[in-house]
């Protein structure tokens, strides 16, 4: 039973720190960097936690990091799970479950995206405003454990407005180029053909990439508020795409991220901002 296993993950994490973690950030391919800013009091390895899978991705380490990160405490997950690794989508959304668990009401989320948007070129930061799921997946089919979150989670606002006009403040006070976009999360782990990229554009997408989404479900699910960044990786035009390599890929990330740490720690240091209501007119 899920509860259950959460129950021993916890139990197992404790062992290693009682920190109470406000915030969750979840790292995606080469961005670990961040974990250097932190104020570290326990580092465990994802083997040493029971029901975590292994992180078997490019760029994701694969170990869980309890500490202070802009004087608040966070956990950090240098490392996250995709469907195309083989697992399942409760494996992909257990860590989501675990930060929740331990205690996070927000989480920051983190990834490298290829961009169909030509004004999001290789380099770019991009603050998500909404997403297409295109995976074919959704870690909340089967029964649901009322304890969790509901049946019919509300996906009106899946990425925090207070959260997403934060950011922004800490981009333009920094001078940060940020742009806001829309993301499309496919299963991967091929990258896409033109006329995917094509198609993708004309439906509304600014980005793309292999995960994060079943992440925000489950957020979402749990009542976790939800902050979205990613580095464009790769450009994704479709008439003038060119063959792409992980190595190269990794190394836009490496190149971009000192600028992501800037703007999350920036986030972090701010007051917790309120949830902003929905206007109905």
């Amino acid at each position: 039973m899920l509860t259950q296993q959460l129950d021993e993950a916890v139990r197992a994490i404790r062992r290693h720190s009682r920190l109470q973690p406000a915030t969750a950030l979840i790292l995606g391919s080469g961005l670990g960097g961040l974990i250097h800013s932190m104020q570290v009091e326990a580092q465990i390895p994802y083997a040493a936690i029971p029901h975590m899978p292994a992180a078997t991705a490019p760029g994701h380490e694969g170990k869980l990091l309890l500490g202070t990160l802009s004087h608040q405490p966070v956990v950090v997950l240098a490392g996250r799970f995709h469907a195309y690794e083989g697992y399942s989508m409760a494996q992909v959304s257990f860590p989501v479950r675990l930060v929740r668990a331990l205690g996070a009401q927000t989480l920051f989320l983190t990834s490298i995206v290829g961009s169909m948007n030509p004004a999001m070129p290789p380099g770019s930061l991009v603050l998500l405003e909404d997403h297409l799921n295109l995976m074919g997946l959704n870690p909340l089919i089967g029964p649901n454990e009322e304890t969790l979150g509901p049946r019919f989670p509300d996906m009106s606002e899946p990425y925090d407005p207070a959260l997403r006009a934060a950011a922004l403040e800490v981009a333009r006070a920094h001078q940060l180029p940020l742009r806001e976009g829309v993301y499309a999360a496919v299963a991967g782990p091929n990258l896409e053909t033109r006329a995917e990229y094509r198609f993708l554009r004309q439906i509304g997408a600014d980005v793309v990439g292999m995960s994060m989404v079943p992440e925000v479900l489950t957020a979402r699910h749990g009542g976790l508020r939800v902050l979205a960044v990613v580095v464009v990786s790769d450009a994704c035009i479709p008439e003038a795409l060119q063959p792409a390599s992980v190595e190269a890929l990794l190394r836009v990330a490496a190149a971009t991220e000192p600028f992501l740490t800037q703007l999350l720690t920036g986030v972090l240091a701010l007051p917790v901002p309120p949830v902003l209501a929905s206007v109905s007119v």
